[in-house]
């Protein structure tokens, strides 16, 4: 599709969003924070609400976000929509005991995050970003800048670098970040000093490693964005940018953004899609507008989610590995992701549904289907369907190099999948 500047616009408003995005926990506040600048008032589940019709909310706990607006007509069986996305991405995450060094080299003790592809971590600054929870009883973000980097064994050393690289979990991905004696260094008071706190504070972190590169657009016409975490800030993004423009004076449904944690572990959190936090959420919502037991169920039953993750584009290097008539490519618009085992939650009714959102918008939609040899992924979609029971869609913008430290999007899809968004949320 035609890149317009719209569409640029936007990739670089997301290229801003994930810069400002390095952990779960950055990005669940930069939702809110984004949200908060919008009018959208920021709750506290300890606290008591009221949450009325024509009003617009967020709420954050740990690395997830949920955000919703209420239209000014809502009543007890106002069905909801929510776009289901996820903050956390594949990488590294800082081990108890970080500070680790050998033969004069400061390195990091860090752990695997789910399933990053490891050889694109090398030879790039990387940062340290996470929460640190402080004796004082305070939770804080930090985020270092550029600290680390994982350096690759020149080829002298190792000619068989080109035939097939792979590395050692344990003992070739632990980066370095500086020289000296490790029992005289400690990581920690990097991140303390970037949070303004000391490393005597900190009682405990949560802390992953991100690529500092910016998001950038290249290519012929400017058709590519590049970046670090678009699966799934990508689908975040989208969701914000889509939420803050809804007219809650309008009829419709009650839209919401759950945008959760921990999905590439599985999302089995009390901050992951399965877990309880959207359940709660929709509780506490309907119970401020009155429901009863009868009243929610009925409201859920009309309700749908749009589970919106990232999927394959074909790989003009790698053809086989897709399906050999289904291919969807970057810049061709939002895929329909489809698969027979309940991979996706995808179903006939949800496919046409899509479609109709897709068509109100003004955007085209792909298709998405594994090939039979190629083991499929899952998203939240399943996990959320038989948690709620919600008709559910998976839906997402199709990228090269899932799961690199850089990742390869359509800047039209990007711009596309916020427009569909849109037009779900509005019902």
């Amino acid at each position: 599709m035609p890149v317009t500047p719209d569409a640029l616009a936007h990739a670089e408003d997301l290229a801003d969003f994930v810069d400002a995005s390095p952990s779960s926990y950055h990005a669940a506040a930069e939702v809110a924070r984004r949200l908060e600048d919008a009018g959208f008032a920021r709750l506290e589940e300890e606290e008591a609400w009221e949450v009325t019709p024509g009003g617009r909310y967020v709420v954050v706990r740990d690395g997830a976000a949920i955000a919703w607006t209420v239209p000014a007509d809502a009543t007890a069986t106002t069905p909801a929509h929510v776009l289901g996305a996820h903050t956390d991405s594949p990488g590294f995450k800082l081990k108890p005991q970080p500070t680790t060094g050998s033969k004069g080299w400061l390195q990091a003790a860090v752990e695997v995050y789910g399933g990053p592809l490891l050889n694109s971590w090398l030879d790039r600054e990387l940062r340290l970003a996470g929460r640190l929870a402080l004796a004082d009883g305070r939770v804080v973000l930090a985020d270092t800048g550029a600290l680390l980097r994982l350096p690759q064994l020149a080829i002298h050393l190792d000619r068989d670098a080109n035939t097939g690289l792979a590395l050692d979990k344990q003992f070739q991905t632990q980066p370095v970040w500086g020289l000296g004696d490790p029992t005289q260094e400690d990581i920690l008071a990097e991140l303390a000093g970037s949070a303004g706190v000391t490393a005597s504070d900190i009682r405990g972190y949560d802390v992953v490693i991100a690529d500092t590169a910016r998001g950038a657009v290249f290519g012929k016409d400017r058709a590519f964005f590049a970046s670090g975490r678009l699966d799934d800030l990508a689908s975040v993004h989208a969701g914000v940018v889509a939420l803050e423009s809804i007219d809650t004076s309008a009829s419709g449904p009650i839209a919401i953004l759950a945008a959760f944690d921990h999905e590439e572990l599985g999302s089995n959190s009390r901050s992951g899609a399965a877990g309880p936090f959207l359940e709660d959420i929709l509780g506490r919502v309907y119970d401020a507008l009155g429901a009863d037991a009868s009243e929610r169920r009925r409201a859920l039953s009309a309700s749908w989610c749009l589970s919106s993750d990232v999927g394959h584009s074909v790989h003009p290097n790698y053809v086989h590995k897709h399906d050999p008539v289904v291919q969807p490519v970057l810049g061709s618009g939002p895929i329909l992701k489809l698969n027979a085992n309940q991979r996706y939650a995808t179903d006939a009714v949800g496919s046409a549904a899509w479609r109709d959102w897709c068509d109100s918008a003004d955007v085209v939609t792909q298709e998405f289907v594994s090939n039979n040899n190629v083991r499929c992924g899952s998203t939240i979609g399943p996990i959320t369907a038989t948690r709620l029971g919600i008709r559910t869609v998976d839906v997402g913008i199709p990228i090269l190099s899932m799961h690199s430290a850089r990742e390869l999007a359509g800047v039209s899809d990007l711009h596309d999948l916020a427009r569909v968004a849109g037009a779900f949320f509005a019902g």
